[in-house]
Formats: C-alpha cells, structure tokens, sequence
C-alpha cells in the first residue's frame, strides 16, 4: 500500500477525510497471528512489539515517494485514564519506532482526547462512530500549521477513530495528512 497514493486503505476512508495517502503494515484477521501481536502489544505489556514494527515499517515508508513529504508524526492518543491503565499508547511505540528510521520528530499532546470512551474492540461499526465523535482536539495547532502530518494508529477497522482524529488535524490551516497502521482489519 506505501506505493501507492490510492490504495485498499484510503479507499476505505474516500469521501470521509481528505487524506494524502496511507498504509497499513499488516492485514488483521480474528485469531490470526497480527492479532496475537497486537493483543500482547495492548493488552500483556510488551510495548517493544510497537516499536520493532514500527522500526520495520518505517523504512518501508522512507523508501515511498507518497511519503516523502512528510514533517511530523502524530500518535491517536488515548484518554489519560486509559494510558495510567495500560502504562502506554501503543499508537505512541508505534510513531516512535517509526520515527527512527524515516527521520521525522513524533509530536504528542498535540492531538487531545477529551473524553474517555469504551474500547472500540467489541463495537459494532454504527456504534464505533458513535463513540469516538468530536472527542479529539488540537492543543497548540501553531506546532502544525502548514505541515505535512502522518497520523498512526495500531489498526484500522472502520476508521472511526482516524477519520475524526483527522478532521481535528486538518481544521487547522493548509495542513495535509496521510495516515499510517500496523494493520488493516480484513473485511
């Protein structure tokens, strides 16, 4: 997909956020071993997961032209409830160890969730837009202005989460945004 500008992923977001392009590392599938991963990266403190993958994708994405212009790197952050719980944001590992090898500065506390919500894990997908709406914000949008911004996540199922964390990115003035996850739910 990092190829590419249009791809399996950006299709899956056409005519919900205006995005440049993005990626996803993986395919997710239920039981599959992405998902065994994914669940020790979440859920079995093993953040190193995050970073290696990260690592890895990151120079597949240094390599693509579609990705080329890219200044910042932005996590989906979580509720700071949920990150005292689980002790990090996997979405934060994951820019981390991209930011290694693809050279470009991960920015947190840019991006803001306000509220805390349920985990979008066992939602249906109606429900999943229902339970991440208007709850990011931008916090200090000076830092972004007229910047190409890469915005991570772990996976993207229905891209509830990514397609409002978009919108609040891009409200700030002449600023573009490809995304990027380690994985992509198969359908």
């Amino acid at each position: 997909m990092h190829f590419s500008r249009e791809n399996e992923f950006t299709n899956r977001l056409w005519g919900r956020v205006n995005i440049e392009s993005g990626a996803a590392m993986y395919y997710f599938s239920r039981k599959g071993p992405v998902q065994q991963a994914l669940h020790q990266l979440k859920y079995h403190n093993q953040p190193d997961i995050g970073v290696k993958i990260g690592r890895a994708f990151g120079k597949k994405l240094r390599s693509s032209e579609v990705f080329q212009s890219v200044e910042l790197i932005i996590p989906v952050p979580l509720h700071p409830k949920k990150e005292r719980l689980r002790g990090y944001n996997q979405s934060a590992l994951f820019a981390q160890g991209l930011s290694e090898p693809m050279g470009i500065p991960v920015l947190h506390r840019v991006l803001i969730r306000r509220s805390f919500t349920e985990t979008q894990t066992k939602k249906k997908r109606m429900d999943r837009f229902g339970n991440v709406g208007e709850i990011f914000v931008v916090d200090k949008p000076s830092l972004i202005a007229g910047k190409h911004l890469l915005l991570v996540d772990d996976v993207l199922t229905t891209g509830a989460t990514l397609e409002e964390c978009g919108k609040a990115l891009l409200s700030v003035p002449n600023t573009k945004l490809s995304m990027a996850t380690i994985a992509i739910a198969v359908n």
